[in-house]
């Protein structure tokens, strides 16, 4: 039992160490429900999907991003993986927020991360971020609508929703908003 008393999980963040708490039943449930249909859709597949793996940029960028997705082999090593995946997601925490918004997301940039999301379970939202000429253009912002929220808006509203999006790396993967945040 002491052993895992004893565990911790931190990441290099330009040089500074940074202790990471342990998440909260709600982030553990997105990240289960994305890493899931993600790992179902490729089965057999070229690309692996990993969650909490260490992920080694250079000698000052050590993460543990809450998901990846990796498309080269020999990148993933029995110890994790070693430079940018094609994928990457973080699901914010009160103590990771601004990390993840601001520093990990230049570094994902900085490394060639081709696409980032950044999941807010507080208002159930995912953005999304792809890599164009060397920088991240956000693609779009996803909402989880409740069925309150839903019956409020007008016809033209609810045809401008998009209730489902893809990850750029496969167009026939198709991921219902509603499925990352079920509980």
């Amino acid at each position: 039992m002491q052993a895992l008393v004893d565990y911790q999980k931190s990441e290099r963040i330009n040089g500074t160490v940074y202790d990471m708490s342990p998440a909260n039943t709600n982030h553990i449930r997105i990240q289960r429900n994305l890493s899931g249909i993600i790992w179902s859709f490729l089965r057999g597949k070229r690309c692996d999907v990993f969650t909490e793996i260490g992920v080694d940029f250079d000698e000052d960028n050590y993460f543990i991003p809450d998901l990846v997705v990796v498309c080269d082999p020999n990148k993933i090593t029995h110890r994790g993986i070693n430079g940018a995946p094609d994928f990457v997601v973080e699901v914010l925490s009160t103590s990771t927020r601004k990390r993840d918004i601001d520093i990990k997301k230049q570094t994902y940039e900085r490394f060639g991360v081709k696409e980032y999301w950044i999941i807010n379970p507080k208002d159930e939202s995912i953005e999304v971020y792809i890599l164009k000429n060397g920088k991240y253009e956000l693609d779009n912002v996803y909402h989880n609508l409740s069925e309150e929220d839903w019956d409020e808006l007008d016809e033209d509203e609810k045809a401008q929703q998009q209730l489902s999006l893809k990850i750029s790396l496969y167009s026939d993967l198709e991921i219902p908003v509603k499925d990352i945040f079920e509980i």
